[in-house]
């Protein structure tokens, strides 16, 4: 491989790494601004202007506490734990199209760490990868609560995943490809998935609550029953690489719901503003169209934990199996059947 690409590769790598932790931490401080906007109160504001400084106080604040290990056979796996479920998080940001390409020292320059072509497939494979750190992470803290908590989150991430795969099946019969870049691209023009495919949409964001263990689907962290979920035991930088992994979680789906149902990095008048003031200000502008619409659902996904309650254990699973499952069921059939039909009638010209 061309070492010009290795360094282009590396440095979008880094910029990728970069963006998911920095919204991975600045979205605790939109978490208790919104929060407080909610509920009338004020949120974070005496560190630095507008408490912006908090995440980094928090950060500092985790660092600086002591490490705690409960009496485990399993010490290994009580720091794997934890650095599984970070590592997934990150991961799954390698496939995300962040725009189109900028032209650069007489180079086309690719906004995405690598173009796979089955780069959804790679998505939900690396997702359901991160149950296993949540799953080991409570099982070697040798307590009861924590191993509880963990069996809840694997059941709850297994049968979510169910249904978040099943959704897009309908998806792909109509794109009829697993890139996200292709995706995103026959998306231009306002011509966006979710017109065509609005129960897909609902599903996959429904799974996506679930997935990322944000209200009402936190029954692994339910604090009336389970004291604190699968990282009871946990404490300072392990904690956090727990807590990091949900906001990363939670962004990289606000990112891949903006990708698969609503365009992406288009935006109406791309085409012309690629003809007027050139491909490198459009496509960063459509960085910009992309930063909006996943900023858009991470407030969805605060705005709905500060209002509406968990479930009940039996109330999740029941949605998951007996709801979501068979409505993806049907929304493949229906679009098979509007596939076909349409097939049909362009083959006999009516």
């Amino acid at each position: 491989m061309d070492s010009t690409i290795i360094i282009e590769k590396s440095v979008i790598i880094v910029a990728v790494f970069a963006l998911t932790m920095l919204m991975a931490m600045y979205s605790t401080w939109a978490e208790r601004k919104v929060a407080a906007w909610l509920q009338d109160r004020v949120g974070p504001n005496r560190a630095g202007p507008f408490g912006l400084f908090q995440p980094l106080a928090d950060g500092l604040k985790l660092f600086s506490k002591e490490e705690f290990e409960p009496n485990t056979p399993n010490r290994f796996l009580f720091f794997v734990g934890p650095a599984i479920a970070m590592s997934t998080a990150l991961m799954t940001s390698a496939v995300i199209p962040w725009g189109d390409r900028l032209h650069l020292f007489g180079r086309d320059i690719l906004l995405q760490a690598t173009d796979l072509n089955i780069g959804l497939l790679y998505f939900i494979g690396v997702v359901s990868v991160g149950v296993y750190g949540i799953m080991i992470g409570g099982w070697a803290s040798n307590n009861k609560f924590s191993l509880i908590g963990a069996v809840r989150a694997a059941s709850q991430m297994v049968s979510y995943e169910v249904a978040m795969g099943l959704s897009l099946i309908a998806l792909l019969m109509m794109t009829g490809t697993l890139s996200l870049r292709e995706i995103s691209a026959q998306q231009a023009g306002m011509d966006w998935n979710v017109f065509y495919q609005p129960l897909s949409f609902i599903i996959f964001l429904i799974c996506a609550f679930a997935e990322a263990n944000r209200t009402p689907f936190d029954l692994a962290e339910c604090e009336t029953e389970l004291i604190g979920g699968y990282h009871t035991e946990y404490s300072s930088m392990k904690m956090g690489f727990y807590l990091f992994a949900e906001y990363a979680n939670m962004f990289i789906s606000s990112t891949i719901l903006a990708v698969l149902f609503f365009g992406g990095y288009n935006y109406p008048g791309m085409s012309w503003v690629v003809e007027n003031w050139g491909v490198n200000i459009a496509n960063v502008m459509g960085f910009g169209a992309l930063f909006i619409k996943l900023c858009g659902f991470i407030f969805f996904f605060m705005w709905v934990r500060w209002t509406i309650p968990r479930f009940r254990y039996d109330q999740l699973m029941h949605l998951g199996w007996r709801i979501l499952i068979p409505l993806s069921i049907v929304n493949i059939m229906i679009t098979g059947i509007v596939m076909l039909r349409a097939d049909i009638a362009a083959y006999f010209g009516f």
